[in-house]
């Protein structure tokens, strides 16, 4: 699963090709919470279920697109998937709230839809990561690929990864 050989290469990914111009570090970042502070309730599935507005620095020079996987670790079931997008273009800036520009595609969540699904944990306070991927390559995939195929696309193609997270608890 690329997530864990990521997480594995990480540091070695970070310090070869993790960097963008001028060696500023690769960076995502939301507008509507800090890093591991909670995610406002509009963002949530039971909210608005809007994507939060995402801000995009120092992309590496040899990217050509943008993966961004929005996941929940802390699931009872293991990992689960609240957005896959791909073929973002690596001049990507920001990601305006609730939208998509028109040439990212977006694969199947485990929902079971193909969308944004925002924060629903069953109970506790979970941690939602929005990871993104700078690759070499523009992704061959059809709208509503699962995570599997995106990961396997993915393979061999990656040269920066960078990522922030935010929390959100389930109604007592």
């Amino acid at each position: 699963m690329i997530y864990w050989r990521s997480l594995c290469c990480f540091g070695l990914l970070a310090g070869m090709a993790g960097h963008g111009m001028a060696g500023e570090t690769f960076s995502v970042t939301a507008s509507a919470f800090a890093q591991g502070q909670p995610i406002p309730a509009r963002f949530a599935l039971a909210g608005d279920n809007r994507s939060p507005e995402l801000r995009v620095e120092n992309t590496p020079e040899k990217a050509r697109t943008l993966v961004l996987i929005v996941d929940d670790p802390d699931a009872p079931s293991g990992v689960w998937t609240h957005w896959l997008v791909w073929n973002l273009s690596a001049d990507t800036r920001s990601i305006a709230e609730g939208t998509l520009p028109s040439e990212a595609r977006e694969g199947q969540n485990s929902f079971g839809h193909v969308r944004y699904d925002g924060p629903s944990p069953p109970s506790g306070t979970h941690r939602y990561f929005f990871r993104l991927y700078a690759l070499d390559t523009t992704l061959s995939l059809t709208t509503g690929s699962s995570r599997a195929a995106l990961e396997a696309a993915m393979d061999g193609h990656i040269v920066g990864i960078t990522e922030t997270f935010g929390t959100y608890s389930a109604s007592p």
